[in-house]
Parts: C-alpha cells; sequence; structure tokens
C-alpha cells in the first residue's frame, strides 16, 4: 500500500525559486517574457539541445503564466522543480 503524502509541503505559499528545463534553444532575450528567468543553455542527450530557466517567481498565476508561454512556443517541459535560492544556478 502507497505510503500517504502531506500535501501541505506542497501548497504554492508565495514567491518560491524554480528551475525549469525545455526542450529546444530559447535567446536570453525571452527574460522580460518570462517573468524576469534567467535562461541559459546545457547539453541534453544526443542532439536534443536543452533550456534551462531560473529564478524566483512571485506566485502561481505568475508560475502559470510562464507555462502558458513555454506552451505557445511549443517547448516540452522536461523537467519544473521548485528550489531553494541557493540551488537556482546548479543543475
Amino acid at each position: 500500500m502507497p505510503v500517504s503524502k502531506d500535501f501541505d509541503d506542497y501548497k504554492f505559499k508565495g514567491a518560491a525559486y524554480y528551475r525549469i528545463v525545455v526542450e529546444g534553444q530559447l535567446g536570453a532575450e525571452w527574460s522580460g517574457r518570462l517573468a524576469g528567468l534567467s535562461i541559459a543553455q546545457s547539453a541534453g542527450t544526443g542532439a536534443k539541445s536543452l533550456t534551462v530557466l531560473t529564478g524566483k517567481i512571485r506566485d502561481q498565476a505568475e508560475l502559470n503564466g510562464v507555462l502558458e508561454s513555454l506552451y505557445s512556443l511549443h517547448l516540452p517541459i522536461v523537467r519544473l522543480e521548485r528550489v531553494n535560492q541557493e540551488e537556482v544556478h546548479s543543475l
């Protein structure tokens, strides 16, 4: 039987730092349209290139806006994770 988790740990409690990895390339000029997140290229597996977006997202609406923008750019999301401020620039 699976162990139940305490979902209070997963509630959106305001501003938090995120790392979003998408498949494909996205230039730094998109930062302003993506909540000011920093944008960096990362080596993917094989011929796939990855873009890593990191930074502080103020609230759930802003997170949703970033995800909607990535969706409209047809960039598949590989990973989305909430990180500590110290982890923002490490992959």
